[in-house]
């Protein structure tokens, strides 16, 4: 998509720091170029740019910076009369290099570069357009909770290593270990033997506490706790994973109470997102990948020209390299992982609810693809019928999808008569 000029009244190059900004001023008009230093302060910031304000009266500035999300992003999105374009630092130092071969670098000519590539290629490099607040609150919020989910399996799959080594049986009696019962069970009972010496009705009374109601399965239970040896009665052994399993149960409770409380947010913003019948519409997307996907999406139909561009900026479309008789095509690793993430967890979740995926999915499994090269071949597909059923505004529909199919009849779908 490329980008209509403005005249802009001042061109801004701002290289980004924990504590001070490196900024580069160059006026449109003939005159000379100065450079700042800024502290990371609220007041500096609003100062500065208040100064900036008055000198151009009010006129649109634009601002190149290398960075994406953060404090000084965060603080532009509050002036209406800046143009934020957002240069990928790997962009910048690749132009760095062309023009400096030695490697030399500073901030301040950091940011003169990112003044210079911005008016160079104004018509190459796309506005940053922020989406409405609600909007990128939703982003926000999928973005934490997933963040908040992979701190989650972490202490988890440390959790579990943890009762490997001191008290293995847990893993079979205290339920999912991301789930409170887990944590109740491993809170009460640390130890086997501090298991075994509570009464069986103490011990069926916590699982009926916890909604684990089979009776059956209750019985089974009770008598493998009566029977069960201890792994280690070592007490160096003990008395040290009593202490790490509490740390990490404790820290558990806290993620597993966040969630929940980012599942409320989501959902409440969700039901009121004009495109919540779009992406609920497709196979597997519930209440987790719904918004996820409409998220990195966004409500900008003028964001993305076609499918193509979906694919290339989430990372799942492949890098085609090319060199003399040589050619070799790989997985882009330059993108923006959490888009890619997104599509790359849905294509995995809709194998379970959409025949003709799961169809595709065997169809490249088969022809030697492994498990994540196949499931990013089948979001690339999944990414043209999201883009299109997002561009024209209308609910997905297995039906006419399948008609569409059978019309092609491509090679997978011939492999694979059961789908259609």
């Amino acid at each position: 998509m490329q980008n209509e000029k403005v005249q802009y009244a001042a061109w801004i190059g701002i290289d980004w720091g924990s504590d001070q900004h490196a900024v580069c001023l160059q006026p449109a008009e003939p005159a000379p170029m100065h450079h700042y230093t800024l502290e990371q302060t609220p007041e500096a910031l609003h100062d500065w740019f208040a100064r900036v304000r008055e000198r151009f009266a009010g006129r649109p500035v634009a601002v190149a910076i290398e960075q994406s999300k953060g404090a000084v992003i965060n603080f532009l999105l509050g002036l209406d009369f800046v143009h934020i374009f957002r240069i990928h630092p790997k962009s910048l130092k690749n132009y760095r290099d062309a023009l400096h071969p030695s490697g030399a670098k500073d901030d301040p000519t950091d940011a003169q570069l990112l003044v210079s590539f911005a008016r160079c290629h104004q018509d190459r490099i796309q506005r940053w357009v922020p989406e409405p607040p609600q909007q990128r609150l939703l982003l926000r919020l999928v973005e934490l909770r997933r963040k908040t989910v992979n701190k989650r399996v972490r202490l988890t799959n440390e959790l579990t290593q943890l009762l490997k080594e001191h008290f293995p049986q847990a893993l079979a009696w205290a339920g999912p270990l991301h789930k409170v019962m887990a944590c109740d069970f491993l809170s009460r009972w640390p130890t086997l033997q501090k298991l075994q010496r509570s009464k069986p009705a103490v011990v069926r009374k916590f699982y009926l506490e916890h909604g684990s109601r089979n009776r059956a399965l209750l019985q089974e239970r009770l008598e493998q706790m009566r029977a069960a040896s201890p792994l280690t009665t070592d007490p160096a052994v003990i008395a040290s994973s009593v202490l790490a399993v509490r740390s990490i149960v404790g820290q558990l409770r806290s993620l597993i109470a966040s969630i929940e409380e980012l599942d409320h947010a989501i959902e409440e913003i969700w039901r009121q997102q004009p495109d919540a019948e779009i992406f609920t519409s497709f196979p597997g997307a519930g209440p987790a990948l719904a918004p996820r996907l409409q998220a990195v999406m966004g409500s900008d139909r003028t964001r993305f020209d076609s499918s193509q561009q979906v694919a290339e900026y989430s990372g799942i479309a492949p890098v085609t390299e090319r060199s003399g008789h040589k050619q070799w095509v790989h997985r882009r690793l330059a993108c923006a992982h959490f888009v890619k993430q997104s599509f790359h967890e849905y294509a995995a979740q809709s194998l379970g609810h959409c025949p003709w995926a799961y169809a595709y999915y065997q169809y490249k499994r088969a022809a030697g693809m492994r498990h994540h090269a196949a499931v990013r071949a089948l979001a690339y597909k999944w990414i043209r019928i999201i883009f299109r059923c997002w561009k024209d505004r209308v609910p997905y529909d297995e039906r006419k999808y399948l008609e569409a199919l059978n019309r092609r009849a491509p090679a997978w779908l011939k492999a694979s008569p059961a789908a259609a």
